[in-house]
């Protein structure tokens, strides 16, 4: 041990250490004296910080004492610092100076006893079957008859050989091993990438992807076994898509996996069964099967030619039916003869009967009223048909004297003559006609005669005097203008 006790200084006083000089010397004392330390105890107020660090107090009923682990020595712990664990701990003993305390760097840390580790194990059951991994309603069903089979375990000992004969004997299929330690520190991490590497595969993949999936070790210690009772193993089970068979152990052993896997089998021959159905079972049933098919089938026919025998005494022959129609046709022909001559019969009576009501008086009797009624109406239409034709002539000559008057021709033979411009228009005044305008002057005898208007429009030059020796053209009777109204 060190010694730090102060030493005298030239006055004869003990010489005076800074604060940091004494809290360093007090920490390589420390150091040096408890450079290596087992010690027991029980974790409280474990932290685990964000850095990577475990923070933590190892105590008993009497003292309790501050620990850490460093990043570098956390993956190195045989167990998980927990609240309440009881552990044995291996480190050295060193001083925090700011604080001025004391405290254990721990290196190493392992349970205290197997009661330790089962206290451990059923916290951790507890936390998942209250997350729901344990639930009945999330495993997965085992495929009837795989293809492909991946199996976890280490790939020498007993357990390889004893799943590739069972299956072997049972099923011919694809067996893919993926080879893992089952023991100790690497035993967890090593498991669950076989795992998700398994599940991460696809079926057009260079290695098939298998239908289901075993994990499986042979007996052991709890301590041997622990490895698979790591949370990250279980929830890694819990997450996978690929059907999971846990066999580690023997029957009797119970890991934290088998309540996550999809089944657990006792022994890893048993999961090996589990896995695989038996060809020569499957051969003899689909044997059986076809052999009760054919059964079933000939009972069948055999039930259905019954019937149809059953029903061919009950129906009558087909010459029976043929004889039976004939000797009723040729009943009904020999009836049909007399049968005709009555009803023909029946008729004429008929006839007679109601020809004894005919005579020529009912059909000359409405005659002679329809000839009657028209004598009457035709006495009646004369006289208004008369009165209708007289005031329709006289409409007719009013209508001729009308049309006499309106005549524009009827002027010319009077002497007149009418005049038209070149466009055809009518000219009502001499005064419109303009010098040198050609007209068209039609006369009584309806010809029609061209003129070109000459001088300026002035007085009417008095009439031309007729000589006495002239004839006066015989007058001509026209008839009286009628009224327009």
């Amino acid at each position: 041990m060190t010694d730090v006790a102060p030493t005298p200084d030239e006055t004869g006083n003990a010489k005076a250490y800074s604060v940091s000089e004494l809290a360093f010397a007090l920490k390589r004392t420390l150091e040096d004296a408890y450079g290596f330390v087992r010690l027991r105890g029980e974790l409280s107020k474990v932290t685990h910080h964000s850095n990577g660090h475990v923070y933590l107090t190892i105590k008993d009923e009497r003292a309790a004492i501050d620990g850490v682990v460093w990043k570098g020595s956390v993956r190195g712990l045989g167990v998980r610092p927990e609240q309440g664990l009881e552990v044995i701990v291996t480190g050295k003993i060193t001083t925090y100076p700011q604080g001025s305390r004391y405290q254990i760097v721990i290196e190493s840390m392992e349970a205290a006893g197997i009661g330790a580790l089962l206290a451990q194990l059923e916290r951790l059951k507890g936390k998942l079957q209250g997350e729901g991994l344990f639930d009945p309603a999330r495993k997965k069903p085992l495929p009837d008859m795989p293809a492909v089979v991946g199996v976890i375990t280490s790939p020498t000992g007993a357990v390889i050989r004893d799943i590739l004969h069972r299956i072997r004997d049972r099923w011919p299929c694809r067996v893919i091993v993926w080879p893992v330690v089952v023991q100790g520190e690497q035993a967890a991490a090593q498991v669950c990438a076989a795992i998700r590497g398994f599940n991460a595969m696809t079926a057009d993949g260079p290695v098939p992807r298998p239908d289901v999936l075993i994990v499986a070790r042979g007996g052991g210690s709890v301590e041997d076994l622990w490895a698979f009772n790591d949370e990250t193993l279980a929830r890694t089970v819990a997450e996978g898509v690929i059907p999971l068979i846990s066999a580690v152990g023997h029957e009797t052993d119970t890991t934290l996996i088998d309540f996550v896997s999809d089944r657990r089998a006792p022994t890893p021959t048993a999961a090996a069964e589990m896995a695989t159905p038996v060809l020569a079972e499957l051969k003899a049933l689909v044997s059986d099967l076809g052999a009760r098919m054919h059964r079933s089938g000939g009972r069948v026919v055999d039930e259905r030619r019954g019937r149809i025998e059953h029903a061919e005494r009950a129906l009558r022959r087909v010459p029976d039916l043929l004889r039976l129609a004939e000797q009723r046709f040729d009943i009904v022909s020999g009836k049909l003869g007399a049968g005709l001559a009555k009803n023909a019969a029946v008729h004429e009576r008929d006839l007679v009967r109601v020809a004894s009501r005919l005579s020529p008086l009912l059909l000359q009797r409405p005659q002679q009223v329809q000839k009657e009624r028209l004598d009457r109406l035709s006495v009646r239409l004369e006289p208004s048909i008369r009165r209708g034709l007289d005031r329709l002539s006289e409409r007719l000559v009013g209508l001729s004297k009308l049309y006499q008057s309106v005549d524009p021709d009827r002027p010319l033979q009077r002497g007149f003559a009418r005049v038209a411009r070149a466009d055809g228009s009518l000219v009502h005044a001499g005064a419109a006609l303009a010098s040198g305008e050609a007209v068209a002057i039609t006369f009584g005898d309806k010809v029609t005669r061209q003129a070109v208007i000459d001088g300026a429009g002035g007085a009417v030059s008095p009439p031309v005097s007729v000589p006495k020796s002239a004839k006066p053209k015989p007058k001509v009777d026209s008839p009286p203008q009628g009224d327009l109204f």
